[in-house]
């Protein structure tokens, strides 16, 4: 065991936890073996819809070494972003908890490149990159190795003392560090409320989604029109969907986020149903002005909004 690295792996999770990452984990770079054969599934079975992209890049996907030239070390992170607070119309049209405030993208990818100021200043110069949703890396793989919890039969990511509302993101860098290498258990046990509470049936399996199926892809990655087969099934969720997650028993154990920056919008919470289905675009471009909701554009939310009001 070499101690530079153990100092050098300590002094990076303190860094995380001044940005305030909820938790930092790191493994060694190279191929995700047990993986490979998961994702040739997915996408064989057409599981990924529309999202074309995800049968790019195959081989970078399982082997972060292609990504970064000399990679060592990948350092996963999570953010909490946990609330209690919730729209105050019940009947109102309804936004995934993760978009309530600034898009994440922005936030998580500041604190990044402060992680790796902060290790270049500290440990020499180093060639690394930050990924945020942002290029083929499998996070949820990485986080599980890096001993943030289990993949859940959701297919997120699991954990005992925070349950699973949280972001993921790396850090890849060229620098060998000391590695967390005991992974967590699954816990999921018998349980089976997650699958049983899909209304779209997108849990086709434990531990298997359908990602055609699933409301989060209807609402925001599909860019044609909404499948007639989903009319009714979708439970008011505009944007995002936070269903398996919500009924999940662990998530009895998430803490509330500190992050202000992931606070909604004033008007947000308060706008009712009829406000939904009368939204105009300067509404719009006011009330998600640096949300995730951009990605969805005026246009598609309407396409949301008006498929779940039929």
């Amino acid at each position: 065991m070499n101690s530079t690295h153990q100092s050098y792996s300590r002094m990076i999770k303190q860094k995380a936890k001044e940005l305030g990452f909820m938790f930092c984990g790191i493994s060694k770079a190279g191929f995700l073996e047990d993986e490979a054969p998961r994702l040739e599934s997915f996408l064989k079975k057409g599981f990924h819809g529309e999202m074309s992209y995800l049968e790019n890049n195959f081989d970078k996907r399982l082997d972060p070494t292609k990504l970064v030239d000399g990679a060592r070390s990948v350092i996963s992170l999570a953010l909490n972003y946990y609330t209690d607070i919730k729209q105050a119309d019940e009947e109102a049209f309804q936004i995934s908890k993760y978009a309530y405030g600034t898009d994440y993208h922005f936030v998580i990818k500041d604190k990044l490149k402060s992680l790796l100021e902060y290790i270049r200043e500290n440990i020499g110069d180093i060639n690394g990159r930050a990924f945020v949703d942002s290029a083929p890396v499998l996070d949820k793989a990485w986080a599980k190795k890096g001993g943030f919890g289990w993949i859940g039969k959701n297919t997120n990511l699991l954990n005992k003392n925070a349950g699973s509302f949280f972001f993921l993101s790396e850090l890849i860098i060229d620098q060998e560090l000391d590695y967390d290498t005991i992974p967590t258990r699954d816990h999921c046990g018998n349980c089976t409320r997650c699958i049983d509470a899909c209304p779209t049936d997108a849990i086709v399996a434990p531990y298997v989604v359908d990602g055609s199926r699933c409301i989060s892809y209807l609402t925001i990655e599909l860019k044609n029109e909404l499948p007639a087969e989903f009319a009714g099934k979708m439970e008011n969720w505009m944007f995002g969907c936070d269903i398996c997650q919500d009924v999940c028993p662990w998530n009895k154990f998430s803490v509330l986020h500190n992050e202000a920056a992931f606070n909604p919008h004033p008007e947000l919470l308060n706008m009712t149903r009829k406000d939904w289905l009368e939204i105009s675009e300067e509404t719009f471009q006011r009330v998600f002005k640096n949300s995730a909701v951009k990605r969805t554009k005026y246009a598609g939310l309407k396409r949301n909004i008006e498929f779940l009001n039929e």
